[in-house]
C-alpha cells in the first residue's frame, strides 16, 4: 500500500519519439497527484499526448525523463515481471476497442487476469463481477454474440475482477452509442463508489469529464488544472 494519501505522483514526466532524424516531444515537464478513490479525467484534442500519459501510468511505455510510482512502487525500479505484477495486483485497463478474445466466452474472457495471476476462484469471482456490470444472463455468450455495449461491459468486468487499486480507461465510450455510451459512463462512477477504485478516465468529451472530481487538460504536451466538476448524478448506478 502506498504511504502517502496518493496512489500516483508523477514528477517532470518528459517523453518523445524519434521520427528519422527528428525529436517529436509528446508530453513536455507533466507532474501530477492522484489520490486514492478519487475519479480524474484527462482531457485535451487528440494528439495531445493522453494516451501516451496512459501508458506511462501503467507501466506500458517509460518516460524519456522524470519519475512515476503508483501504489508506492517506483516505475523505473522495476523489471518488466515487475510491471506485470504491479499490473496484476493494482491496475485495470479498459480501453476503446475492447480487446475481447473472440473465442472465448464472456465468463472466460473476464477471468483471465485471475487465471493469469493463478488465483483460485477465478470463473467464480469473473461471474459475481460480471453479474455487477449486468450480464448475468450473458455469462457464456462469446464477443460475436454481445452488442458493443455489451462487450465493453465484458472489458470493463475483466479490468475490475482482481479488485485494483486503480482503474485506467482510455476513451471507454469512444466506440459507443450515446445511449449506450451514457449506461457505461454511469457503470464506471457507480463501480468507482461501490469499490472505491481510483478511476483515471482519459477522454476528449467534456460532459464526461466534468462528472470526475477533477479536470486535468492536457494541450502541447502540457498538464493544466482546469476547475473544480460536479459529482456523478444520482442516475450512474449499477445495473439492476
Amino acid at each position: 500500500m502506498p504511504s502517502t494519501p496518493y496512489l500516483i505522483e508523477a514528477d517532470g514526466l518528459h517523453m518523445h519519439y524519434a521520427v528519422g532524424h527528428r525529436t517529436v516531444p509528446v508530453l513536455r515537464d507533466v507532474s501530477l497527484r492522484i489520490a486514492a478513490g478519487s475519479r480524474v479525467a484527462i482531457a485535451g484534442p487528440s494528439g495531445s499526448g493522453k494516451t501516451s500519459l496512459l501508458l506511462l501510468l501503467a507501466g506500458l511505455e517509460k518516460p524519456s525523463a522524470g519519475q512515476i510510482r503508483v501504489a508506492g512502487a517506483d516505475l523505473a525500479t522495476l523489471d518488466a515481471d515487475g510491471l506485470a505484477d504491479l499490473r496484476r495486483g493494482h491496475i485495470g485497463i479498459v480501453f476503446q476497442s475492447f480487446h475481447l478474445l473472440p473465442s472465448l466466452s464472456a465468463l472466460d474472457n473476464a477471468a483471465l487476469p485471475l487465471r493469469m495471476a493463478g488465483a483460485a476462484g477465478a470463473r467464480e469471482a469473473a461471474a459475481d463481477m460480471l453479474r455487477r456490470v449486468g450480464l448475468g444472463e450473458r455469462l457464456h455468450h462469446r464477443p460475436s454474440e454481445l452488442s458493443g455495449g455489451e462487450q465493453q461491459r465484458v472489458a470493463i468486468a475483466r479490468a475490475l475482477v482482481h479488485r485494483p487499486q486503480l482503474l485506467l480507461a482510455d476513451e471507454p465510450t469512444g466506440n459507443l452509442d450515446d445511449a449506450t455510451a451514457e449506461s457505461v459512463r454511469g457503470l464506471l462512477f457507480s463501480l468507482n463508489r461501490e469499490l472505491g477504485t481510483t478511476l483515471v478516465l482519459i477522454t476528449h468529451d467534456m460532459d464526461f469529464a466534468a462528472r470526475c472530481d477533477r479536470v486535468l487538460r492536457l494541450h502541447d504536451g502540457q498538464l493544466h488544472e482546469s476547475q473544480p466538476c460536479r459529482q456523478p448524478e444520482a442516475h450512474d448506478a449499477l445495473p439492476a
